[in-house]
């Protein structure tokens, strides 16, 4: 029994796999099984930032895993108090709470700003603002802050005190901000929902809004932390802080690992025995996630990757002029949408046989989330493709 065979029969059905076997990756490329190479303009969803098979990720890896794996979190290990206090270096925050995914760090934000406000004496302030088009995850908390219907299918009922206002209308935002609400909760850049960034007068409209009503402002840069947006944590394009961050994906360059980050004030909310896990933090994840975050936090690191940013967007956009179907291309850094007319997903097959590795996401958005160390000549081969695939 072959690969896609045994997975087909022996794993629940939950992915519209694309029937291609991927056994080695270096950089931005992957091999399948057939020796076939694809460039990956999708990096396992905006994970393995740092390219596949990273030697530095690797080392650190191998030494770690030859070293100490797992303790749980009843002690204490090196590996953790190093990320946990880079990561309050680089970021506005002051603590951490390690998790094993985005889902599971948003779980953590949301149970902490539910929290806060009950340690206050104020519990019927519960409701969190969350944005039409976003996603937050599968868990059932996650899945009910997600502002899509399509994911909520079939899982009712919801997780009740989540309530939807369309992303940039500052005027909803304002009329459902009442003293019911503990939280609102954004992406900086809607990655599912079509890569649909946030207006820089709205956000720092946001901002204030919260501080006016005694609102926690929570910032999911799941996918759009670690540098993807150009600058280590999205927001910081906004010059706009949150109250608690999340992060995942991107963090252990694809070792499981989230991270749920907040300010002194806002850690309030949680204390001893209030939330925990077991696999969060394990000295292995935070070993492999410390030179990941060591890496990209270079600035110099950061700046090719907003420079290369702009380069995909200027040879995508250069191909609208040719190709009417494409009606826009936006995005921040390395994380850009192109929109095309529909028929998205058949252009994610025929680039594959191409060799180019994309994704289609609302069925008319081609995005792309390449490897951070993508070069310019991999960028001018995809463009080149596309101006193909699109005629």
């Amino acid at each position: 029994m072959d690969t896609i065979k045994k997975t087909d029969t022996c794993i629940i059905n939950t992915y519209a796999r694309i029937p291609v076997v991927f056994v080695k990756g270096e950089g931005s490329t992957l091999w399948d099984d057939q020796g076939n190479s694809y460039t990956d303009f999708l990096a396992g969803i905006a994970v393995a930032s740092l390219g596949h098979c990273h030697p530095g990720v690797t080392k650190a890896i191998a030494d770690q895993a030859a070293t100490l794996v797992h303790v749980s979190n009843l002690y204490y290990t090196e590996p953790q108090a190093e990320l946990a206090s880079l990561l309050v270096e680089k970021s506005f925050a002051d603590k951490v709470f390690f998790a094993n995914s985005g889902a599971e760090a948003n779980e953590a934000a949301i149970k902490l700003a539910r929290r806060y406000f009950n340690e206050k004496g104020q519990p019927e302030r519960f409701k969190i603002i969350t944005m039409t088009q976003s996603f937050h995850g599968r868990t059932m908390a996650a899945l009910s802050a997600t502002g899509q219907d399509k994911i909520k299918e079939g899982f009712s009922p919801l997780v009740e005190g989540f309530v939807h206002c369309p992303l940039n209308d500052l005027e909803a935002l304002t009329t459902l901000a009442d003293d019911s609400v503990c939280a609102v909760m954004m992406e900086c850049v809607q990655g599912e929902g079509g890569v649909l960034p946030v207006n820089a007068d709205y956000i720092k409209a946001v901002r204030q809004l919260c501080d006016e009503k005694g609102i926690l402002l929570i910032f999911d840069e799941v996918q759009t932390g670690m540098g993807r947006c150009g600058t280590l944590f999205a927001h910081e394009l906004f010059d706009v802080k949150p109250d608690i961050m999340t992060l995942a994906k991107a963090l252990g360059n694809g070792l499981p690992i989230g991270a749920m980050l907040a300010n002194e004030e806002a850690a309030k909310g949680f204390s001893l025995g209030s939330h925990g896990t077991t696999f969060g933090g394990t000295p292995l994840v935070t070993s492999a996630a410390l030179y990941v975050l060591e890496t990209i936090s270079n600035p110099d690191f950061l700046k090719e990757t907003r420079d290369k940013g702009e380069y995909l967007k200027e040879k995508l956009t250069s191909l609208m002029a040719k190709h009417p179907s494409i009606k826009a291309v936006r995005g921040k850094g390395l994380l850009v949408g192109m929109e095309l007319e529909g028929g998205a997903a058949e252009i994610v097959v025929k680039a594959m046989k191409k060799g180019f590795i994309l994704n289609a996401i609302q069925g008319k958005v081609l995005r792309f989330a390449p490897p951070l160390v993508i070069t310019r000549a991999e960028i001018d081969a995809l463009a080149t493709a596309l101006d193909g695939l699109l005629e």
